[in-house]
């Protein structure tokens, strides 16, 4: 099968079409500078995500120290009024407050063979130049502060 092409394939570029192909020098500068603005954007991303898995990690870690330190409140059998504070080894600070709830008035504590409790724990700790915490509270019935009853 021939093909026969009307114009044959011009081998030398035209003058007209040579200033026409390639790119400029500042469509060049052009996609560079897009280029580079969105690896910023890229990079800042991805350190951000960085930061915010590194601060769920602490979180994770002042929630698990929290719980640990409200169970062995809970399941000590005489409360006092007292307030206990320490740290853990990888500098995590713990501070724990159990106080007698006095929001029912003095008639009605005078009139109760129990007290109730409560007791807060509070996680802080350093991230970076932030001072950060976390803090868990609930509730626990008892003998009341100077009674023989367990």
């Amino acid at each position: 099968m021939l093909i026969l092409l009307r114009e044959p394939y011009n081998w030398v570029k035209n003058e007209k079409n040579s200033s026409r192909e390639g790119f400029t020098l500042i469509e060049t500068l052009v996609a560079i500078s897009i280029l580079g603005i969105s690896l910023v954007v890229i990079l800042q991303l991805f350190s951000g995500g960085l930061r915010s898995g590194k601060l769920s990690d602490e979180y994770t870690r002042a929630i698990f120290y929290a719980r640990e330190k409200m169970e062995e409140a809970l399941i000590a059998d005489n409360l006092t009024e007292e307030i206990l504070e320490g740290e853990f080894e990888d500098g995590f600070r713990w501070k724990t407050e159990t106080t007698v709830d006095h929001s029912e008035g003095e008639d009605i504590e005078q009139k109760m063979p129990f007290s109730p409790f409560i007791i807060k724990v509070k996680i802080s700790w350093e991230s970076g130049i932030h001072e950060r915490s976390f803090e868990i509270s609930t509730m626990k019935v008892g003998a009341k502060p100077g009674s023989d009853e367990g």
